[in-house]
């Protein structure tokens, strides 16, 4: 993990924002200036169409002089990949998503140019399968991938979107409940849980919550913990 640039956003939006207007200073500041295209991935996002996904992203990226070409648009993804001079996956249904990166075997060509030090950025479902597996996606399984099994970019789990609301008169679990479920059948892993508006960010190889509000991290056996923003986590790798 030595070279890898990593940006992982918990969600799109924070509150009433517009689509990554909270998430640009970040991804500008993440991104060198001599990077002008963006490999985007948007396999998530497949009910609405990878053309208006990929015009959805451009709109916001290009206020700060990016462009984002989508992979659909080429003959051969792994070369698209293998070419890339920066990648982004957006969010949308997780398991879509690696099922689609399994079909194209894209998970080895992506693993080996974030090694190579090709920044790699994420929001939502493309934040869940830079994790070792996608089983704390928030996602409903509506499609069955080769393998839970992720990216691996990070030797942990991550839970995009983490909220400890419970609606009134809602009995289902709640998230923390949840995640407690995968830690006891899994107990040698941590899970992240990241709050909408933050992001973990690994960069000079210092792992960082940015934002404004704590993350939880959750193992078998001991006490969940908070995570402050702006503070190094490094330990996690």
């Amino acid at each position: 993990m030595a070279n890898q640039k990593l940006l992982l956003l918990s969600s799109s939006r924070e509150g009433q924002t517009d689509y990554l207007e909270h998430a640009l200073p970040l991804i500008d500041s993440f991104l060198d200036s001599s990077i002008k295209k963006v490999l985007f991935i948007p396999y998530a996002g497949f009910a609405m169409g990878y053309d208006a996904y990929e015009d959805k992203v451009n709109k916001p990226f290009k206020t700060i002089g990016k462009t984002v070409v989508s992979i659909h648009r080429f003959d051969d993804p792994v070369q698209a990949v293998q070419e890339a001079d920066a990648i982004a996956i957006g969010g949308g249904n997780t398991f879509h998503l690696l099922k689609a990166l399994y079909d194209n075997e894209l998970i080895d060509a992506i693993r080996k140019r974030v090694g190579e030090g090709v920044p790699y950025m994420g929001w939502s479902a493309g934040s869940n399968v830079a994790g070792l597996t996608i089983c704390t996606t928030n996602d409903m399984p509506i499609v069955e991938p080769r393998s839970f099994k992720a990216l691996a970019l990070v030797n942990f789990q991550i839970n995009p979107h983490y909220t400890d609301y419970q609606p009134p008169n809602h009995n289902g679990e709640t998230r923390a409940e949840r995640l407690f479920e995968y830690v006891r059948a899994n107990p040698h892993r941590y899970v992240v849980g990241t709050r909408e508006g933050t992001a973990l960010q690994l960069k000079d190889n210092r792992l960082t919550l940015m934002g404004d509000k704590p993350g939880l991290v959750f193992r078998d056996g001991e006490k969940t913990r908070s995570i402050q923003c702006n503070t190094d986590i490094s330990w996690l790798l």
